[in-house]
């Protein structure tokens, strides 16, 4: 019998791995390698649509960094490796909501700061009918105009920040109204000028640079920015809280009484207190329609409104100590955004990590030698 049958017997030639075998390794390992480094240290992203024109445009190709804020552990770990939320081609969804983990964020560089533009996932896709888990929900970008705790309000399209007029990007952009001396203007001066015209909109969107130098042309008569005033409010496009469908509440809801009125659009709006955790709010017939929903659906609280009177998770109450943060998000192209005015606060939950530079930049519009915006390439976000 053969006592050191432990021992590893020398001189015994390796075993030489199959082709098939080597490759299987190697694209085992580069998912497994591309997957750590997509979660928790950096991630590329493109801009799909004008929402952060002229900052940011569209065939923008960027890096996002996990490692600023802090990398989100995994909420839905079971997921098919490079696909987001669903299947490419047969549209089916690329996770399993069978296991969900509780939020976790790694220590970061830094906390989410008033000007970062930022990647988060979109919260109303926490709604009907996706109903999609946290890390799962779309990808957004916008720009954070809010923190935990801060009184924001848009006053004639001008963050403030309680009384404090907010940084305006440098490249941010609003519709504007024109009327000239009866002398159409040349085309090639709005390319020149990077002034936009988009589908279904009359009116050009431009920089305050590019009105300024467009105000300038001897047959520019006129040339306002288009802002909704205050107290007037748009059914075409209604905004947060009063576009809500309510489904906790009744639509028309009274509490002691009164029934809340919120006169707000998107050029005039607030002011509104962004939670912070640990904060408590008076629950009442104007801060229930703001709140609600931090709430129900983003603390997972069962709320409900029996004639004047609020229970959470059952318990009659008029107060609620919020156990999360939240930011305000703005696109730097006010009047075509997608963001917080109308769907509300972003969880802190739902940061996914802080833009850094383009890498790559194309121009589908373009002809075929000019596509790639060569000046863009590896330019900071800021």
């Amino acid at each position: 019998m053969n006592w050191k049958f432990w021992s590893k017997k020398k001189n015994t030639p390796k075993k030489k791995k199959s082709t098939v075998r080597e490759w299987t390794d190697a694209i085992v390992f580069a998912v497994i390698a591309a997957t750590l480094i997509r979660t928790f240290f950096i991630e590329a992203y493109v801009i799909p649509t004008p929402s952060m024109e002229r900052s940011l445009l569209v065939g923008d190709f960027l890096f996002v960094s996990k490692v600023n804020y802090g990398a989100r552990t995994p909420i839905t770990p079971i997921a098919f490796p490079f696909a987001h939320h669903t299947m490419p081609l047969i549209n089916t969804k690329a996770y399993w909501d069978g296991i969900k983990l509780p939020y976790y964020r790694l220590p970061g560089l830094s906390d989410v700061k008033r000007g970062d533009v930022v990647v988060f996932n979109y919260p109303m896709d926490a709604d009907s009918p996706l109903y999609r888990p946290v890390d799962k929900r779309e990808n957004f970008i916008k720009r954070c105009q809010g923190i935990p705790g801060d009184t924001l309000s848009v006053i004639n399209a001008q963050v403030y920040i309680g009384s404090k007029a907010a940084k305006t990007p440098t490249e941010g952009q609003i519709d504007y109204t024109y009327t000239t001396t009866g002398m159409d203007v040349n085309p090639q001066i709005f390319t020149d000028l990077n002034i936009s015209i988009y589908e279904g909109n009359a009116n050009p969107t431009m920089t305050a640079e590019a009105a300024k130098t467009l105000r300038g042309y001897s047959n520019i008569k006129s040339l306002t920015p288009r802002i909704t005033p205050r107290g007037a409010t748009d059914p075409n496009s209604p905004v947060y809280p009063t576009n809500q469908m309510h489904p906790v509440g009744p639509p028309n809801l009274m509490l002691n009484g009164k029934q809340p009125d919120f006169k707000w659009n998107v050029d005039n709006y607030g002011p509104i207190i962004i939670p912070k955790k640990g904060w408590t709010v008076k629950l009442d017939s104007m801060t229930y329609p703001i709140y609600e929903r931090c709430i129900n659906v983003y603390e997972g609280n069962k709320l409900e409104v029996k004639g004047n009177d609020i229970f959470i998770n059952g318990k009659k109450t008029d107060s609620y100590t919020f156990k999360l943060n939240y930011y305000w998000m703005m696109g730097d192209n006010r009047h075509d955004s997608d963001d917080s005015r109308f769907w509300g606060f972003v969880p802190e939950d739902h940061i996914v990590g802080k833009a850094l530079f383009i890498w790559m930049s194309w121009d589908d519009n373009a002809s075929f030698f000019s596509k790639i915006r060569w000046s863009r390439l590896f330019r900071g976000i800021h």
